[in-house]
This record gives structure tokens, C-alpha cells and sequence, in this order.
């Protein structure tokens, strides 16, 4: 009953990988063949570049801030959602998948509408007298920061809610019948309990930022180009299919390292925690 999936994972998933290595390699690519003509590492090479580190570095910063942030604003409400009572929690995890019900570039264009100068944030602004003139709020890193944020943070809460909801509210009752207060019960029960779910939180939200390229194309600007920008630039502008591979793998590296070392800070094995 496994050869259905197996067949399209080898086909929609490891098949393209293995191109991608192959055009990754290629020395040149003839217009009258698909495949890739003659051997060579200059497309690896050339990733040392200092401009393709800086945008490298400039995705890694963007994204672990991105996580940051997410864990900041989504940790309460996922303990929140979890802790609330059972007939309540459906309706308020409908709140937060809601989103993924509409069309992300409709939802990144809406919060573009919200941040451009004659957008709802400055017009309110203006109108109120807080402002004399509109905030430039769209075309920099921060509004790059904002619509990572706005659009992965579903997916810290998600995961976090799963791991907060199975908590035994024994153990803080226990905690707090011992003497404990409530930051030293969240921090000594609470936390370590649900790190794994932190864990895997992070982790979505760290690679899917790393690889955007939506976000920071249309609400950044020219210096705000990150890898998933380099990626689409190589293989849908430059025409340089071997070099966008190249990026493209080194990304993949990038979020495998990150799934390898989160599985081994957190001690997951198979989605359980070894103790």
C-alpha cells in the first residue's frame, strides 16, 4: 500500500533533486538538449563570491529574526489556545488557520495595502495628527521582517499548540503547590515540557523564511534580495539554470543542517523526546 506514495515521492521529490545535482555540475546547456553538457565545480565556487555570502548572511539574519519574533508573539497565544476550555480552542485554532484559506499573494498584497504611504497605517496616522507626513513602512528589511512574521507564524503556533495541549496541568498545580511562583513554574515545568514543540516551531518557520522569495520581492527593495530572490533570479531572468541549482542545493543544505541540528538539541527521535 506504500508503492503509491513511494512512486510519487521518487518522481515530484528525488527525481527533481537528482536534476537539480546534475544541472548543478554542468559546465554549459545546449538549447537543443535538456540535459547538461560537460563537467564542473565553478557554480560551487562561485557561492564564495562575497555578494552571494552577503545575501546568504542577510537570509539567515532575516530568517532567525523571523523565528524570533514568532516564537515572541505565537508562544502565548498557542499557550493560551491551550490552555483554554475545550468547546473554545476550535474556534480560536480556526482564527489562526484562517489565513492559509486565502491565496498568499492576496494576503501579502492586503498587507501591502495596510503599509504603503497612502495605506490604512499612515492614513490613520495622518488623520490623527500623530504623523505630519506618511511613514515609509513598505520597501526595507523592517517590512521584509513584517511579512515573514505575518505569514509563518501559523506554523509555530500549530505545532507548539499540539505539544502545550498534551501538558499534564498536574505538574504546574504540583509546582505551585510546592511553593513555586508562576515565572519560576513556567520556566522549571512548562518550558522544558514544551521545547519540543518550540523546537519544531522554529525550525518551519527559520527554513520557510530562509527560502522565501515572494515577501522579499514584492515588500523589500533592491538591497533587501534574499536566497529565494537569488534562486528565481538565476532561473527565470539570468537563464543560468546550473549556478540557480548550485544556490538552490546549498540552500537545502542549509535547511538540512538546521532539521539535524534541531532533532539534536532537542533530543527528537521519531517526534518523542528521549529522556
Amino acid at each position: 500500500m506504500l508503492a503509491p506514495t513511494i512512486l510519487w515521492l521518487l518522481a515530484l521529490v528525488a527525481a527533481p533533486l537528482v536534476l537539480m545535482l546534475l544541472y548543478s555540475f554542468a559546465a554549459r546547456i545546449s538549447p537543443d538538449s535538456p540535459w547538461p553538457q560537460g563537467l564542473t565545480l565553478e557554480h560551487y565556487a562561485r557561492l564564495a563570491d562575497p555578494l552571494y555570502l552577503r545575501i546568504f548572511i542577510r537570509s539567515i539574519l532575516q530568517a532567525g529574526l523571523a523565528t524570533f519574533f514568532s516564537l515572541l508573539l505565537g508562544y502565548p497565544l498557542a499557550y493560551y489556545i491551550a490552555r483554554s476550555p475545550l468547546h473554545k480552542r476550535g474556534r480560536l485554532l480556526l482564527l489562526v488557520v484562517i489565513p492559509f484559506w486565502t491565496n498568499f499573494l492576496v494576503r501579502t498584497y492586503a498587507l501591502m495595502v495596510l503599509l504603503r504611504a497612502q495605506g490604512v497605517i499612515n492614513s490613520i496616522l495622518t488623520a490623527t495628527g500623530l504623523i505630519s507626513e506618511p511613514l515609509n513602512l513598505l520597501y526595507n528589511e523592517a517590512a521584509v521582517q513584517v511579512g515573514l512574521v505575518y505569514t509563518l507564524l501559523p506554523l509555530l503556533i500549530l505545532p507548539l499548540y499540539s505539544n502545550l495541549e498534551k501538558l499534564d496541568a498536574r505538574l504546574i498545580s504540583a509546582a505551585q503547590d510546592l511553593g513555586a511562583g508562576p515565572f519560576a513554574t513556567f520556566w522549571n515545568v512548562t518550558w522544558p515540557l514544551s521545547l519540543p514543540g518550540v523546537l519544531v516551531g522554529c525550525m518551519m518557520v527559520f527554513i520557510s523564511a530562509f527560502g522565501m522569495y515572494l515577501v522579499p520581492d514584492l515588500m523589500g527593495g533592491a538591497k533587501s534580495i534574499m536566497v529565494g530572490n537569488l534562486i528565481q533570479n538565476q532561473f527565470l531572468q539570468a537563464r543560468n539554470w546550473p549556478f540557480g541549482a548550485a544556490v538552490a542545493l546549498a540552500l537545502a543544505g542549509v535547511a538540512l543542517v538546521v532539521a539535524l541540528l534541531v532533532q539534536r538539541a532537542g533530543g527528537l527521535d521519531g517526534g518523542e523526546v528521549r529522556r
